[in-house]
C-alpha cells in the first residue's frame, strides 16, 4: 500500500485512521451518507430514473384503471381522498386476485351512474341477484379498504393495517393496537372495580 503524507509525516493508511480517531471517521461516514441522499433526491426531482420519490411511490399512468378504481372507491366509501401509496397497493392486489377486476370496476362505475346507491351495502344488495360477480367486487373493495385484507383463506394478503379505514371512526379516542396490552384474553375478565 502507498504511504499517506500528513503534515510532512509518512504514515500507513491504518496509522492515519488511528491518528484521525473515531470522530473523523464518523464525520466522513455522515457526510458520505448525506451526499448520497442528496444525490438520490436530486435525481428524483430531475426526472432521472432513480430517486427516492420514484423508488417508493411511482405514480400510476393517467390512463390506467387506477383512476376508475379510486373514483369507485370514493363513491362506495364516501371519502374524498385516499393515501396514494395504499391506494396503489390495494389496486394492484385486487387486480392480481381477479383477472376481471378492471372490467368489474368499469362496469360498477357505469352501473352507479345509472342507479346510484350509496352506501356499499345498498349497492351490494341491489347487485346480488342480477350481477353477483359485481356484488362480490364491491365486497372485495370494501374489505380491502376497511380491513386491509385481500383474498380468501388460506391466501389472504394484508395490504394495510395502520391506515385501514376501520380505525377512522375511533381514531380520536383509541390508539391503534400494535401489541397486546395485557395477558391473553384480558378483555374477557371483569374489571377489578366493577
Amino acid at each position: 500500500m502507498t504511504d499517506v503524507t500528513q503534515h510532512g509525516i509518512s504514515q500507513a493508511p491504518h496509522e492515519l485512521c488511528a491518528a484521525v480517531g473515531r470522530p473523523g471517521r464518523r464525520r466522513f461516514v455522515t457526510l458520505t451518507c448525506a451526499a448520497a441522499l442528496l444525490a438520490f433526491a436530486a435525481a428524483g426531482r430531475s426526472g432521472a430514473p432513480l430517486g427516492i420519490g420514484r423508488a417508493f411511490a411511482a405514480a400510476p399512468a393517467a390512463d390506467s384503471g387506477y383512476d376508475a378504481f379510486i373514483k369507485l372507491s370514493q363513491r362506495l366509501t364516501g371519502r374524498t381522498s385516499f393515501d396514494t401509496v395504499l391506494g396503489q397497493r390495494v389496486y394492484a392486489s385486487l387486480g392480481r386476485e381477479s383477472s376481471q377486476f378492471e372490467a368489474n370496476v368499469a362496469s360498477l362505475n357505469t352501473w352507479l351512474e345509472g342507479h346510484g346507491g350509496v352506501p356499499s351495502d345498498t349497492v351490494t344488495a341491489a347487485l346480488k341477484s342480477d350481477q353477483p360477480e359485481l356484488a362480490s367486487t364491491v365486497g372485495d373493495i370494501m374489505r380491502a379498504w376497511y380491513l386491509g385484507l385481500v383474498g380468501d383463506m388460506p391466501h389472504v394478503q394484508v395490504v394495510a393495517y395502520e391506515k385501514a379505514l376501520m380505525f377512522d371512526p375511533v381514531n380520536d379516542v383509541l390508539t391503534i393496537p400494535s401489541y397486546c396490552r395485557d395477558v391473553p384474553f384480558y378483555w374477557t375478565q371483569k374489571p377489578a372495580d366493577g
